[in-house]
């Protein structure tokens, strides 16, 4: 069961991973060995590298905008585990809120049942996050997560109740703080181009973590949905209080106006955990939906 805990942690990143930050939100078996005697203990890890420069300024307008809907299949070592539905709500009380929800599929139920919807308020037009909720459950366990952002003080308290015991944290963050389920759509909004640098921290599975990546080059994708040109982006993602734990990370995202996350994909021991775009709907637009069983190609 670790090891299905840390294949489901490692696609946290992917996308920034939005959707399985929702999933198991246990440490992974470093956070959980009993603690080395006087004698043994380790020498204090090396801090994780500071971000070399904030984000650029975001493009305008947004490339999505309330009543988009994106539909993910996500596989897991190898086997298709469930779905993703990201959607952008209507403003509300001065924020833009994106919400996304996962379940998983009848066969994967067998190892773990999860369904669950994170929420994510952002600033309308600096795509930063006020708040970030969670609401899951793991197996007949309820949990819950709130998340307050105070962009002054670059800090985040974490409020959250697992199986029915309350308990709270407070982290700092350098310059930029996201949460996983934004953290897409901030990207979807960079200049990208080939070899800018991207850093930021993320919150995800109770803990914050730092993102730091680079634009790789242009490269045409083929998916079942159709073809794309799009940017890939890859990286890591290293907890800040804890740097061992470190999730390798590739995103791609399409090339045009609309900015559309097609995959991301995140690497562990045991090999790749995955999320790939089946279908979209966009207001004005004629929604779009995978046709096929076709494999991805790159």
């Amino acid at each position: 069961m670790t090891a299905m805990r840390t294949a489901l942690a490692a696609l946290l990143f992917s996308f920034s991973s939005a959707a399985w930050a929702q999933l198991p939100d246990a440490d992974g078996p470093e956070d959980t060995k009993a603690p080395a005697t006087p004698a043994q203990a380790p020498a204090a890890p090396a801090p994780v590298p500071a971000c070399a420069q904030r984000l650029p300024t975001l493009r305008s307008p947004l490339s999505f905008a309330p009543g988009e809907e994106l539909e993910f299949d996500l596989d897991a070592m190898g086997a298709t585990a469930g779905k993703m539905v990201m959607s952008v709500q209507k403003k509300q009380d001065g924020s833009l809120p994106v919400q996304i929800k996962v379940q998983t599929n009848s066969f994967f139920s067998k190892v773990r049942r999860v369904n669950a919807t994170a929420m994510s308020y952002m600033h309308p037009k600096t795509l930063r996050p006020s708040r970030y909720t969670e609401e899951a459950t793991e197996n007949e366990q309820h949990r819950t997560v709130d998340v307050a952002f105070n962009s002054k003080e670059r800090s985040v308290r974490i409020d959250y109740v697992v199986k029915g015991k309350p308990g709270r944290s407070n982290y700092a963050y350098e310059h930029e703080g996201m949460d996983v389920a934004g953290a897409i759509y901030m990207m979807r909004q960079l200049p990208l181009k080939e070899g800018m640098p991207v850093c930021f921290d993320v919150y995800g599975v109770r803990r914050m973590w730092r993102m730091s990546a680079s634009v790789v080059k242009r490269e045409h994708v083929s998916l079942p949905l159709g073809e794309f040109d799009a940017w890939h982006l890859a990286g890591t993602a290293v907890r800040l209080d804890n740097p061992k734990m470190q999730r390798e990370v590739h995103v791609w995202i399409t090339d045009d106006d609309r900015r559309l996350p097609l995959a991301a994909v995140g690497t562990i021991d045991l090999g790749a955990v995955r999320a790939t775009l089946t279908s979209y709907s966009r207001p004005g637009e004629k929604a779009r939906q995978a046709q096929g069983k076709e494999q991805l190609k790159w």
